[in-house]
C-alpha cells in the first residue's frame, strides 16, 4: 500500500472520529514536539497567529526537545486536518 493511500485512509478516519467527537465550531487542542533549537517551532506558533489561540510551551528535562500546546477555536474538522498537514511537512516535528 502506498504512503499517499494510506495518507488519505488515516486523515479520513480522522476527520470522521472529528465530526463526531465534537461541535463545530469549537475548541481543539493542538500538541506538538520540537527539537528546541529547530526553527519549526516558530512556524507552527505562525500557523496561529490571527487566531485568539492559547499556546504554551514546556522545555524537556535536558532541554533538547519543547512540548508546544494551542488550544483554539477551529470551524470545521478540515481546518484540524490542514494544520496537521502543514505540519507533517516539518522535518522532525512530532504531532500528538
Amino acid at each position: 500500500m502506498s504512503s499517499e493511500i494510506s495518507s488519505k485512509d488515516f486523515y479520513s478516519r480522522f476527520y470522521d472520529q472529528l465530526v463526531y467527537s465534537q461541535n463545530w465550531p469549537g475548541k481543539y487542542l493542538f500538541k506538538f514536539i520540537v527539537k528546541s533549537e529547530s526553527p519549526h517551532l516558530k512556524v507552527l506558533k505562525n500557523y496561529f497567529e490571527s487566531t485568539d489561540a492559547i499556546i504554551s510551551e514546556k522545555k524537556s528535562s535536558k532541554k533538547s526537545f519543547t512540548s508546544l500546546s494551542v488550544k483554539v477555536v477551529m470551524k470545521t474538522p478540515e481546518d484540524v486536518i490542514d494544520i496537521y498537514k502543514k505540519s507533517s511537512k516539518l522535518k522532525g516535528v512530532i504531532t500528538l
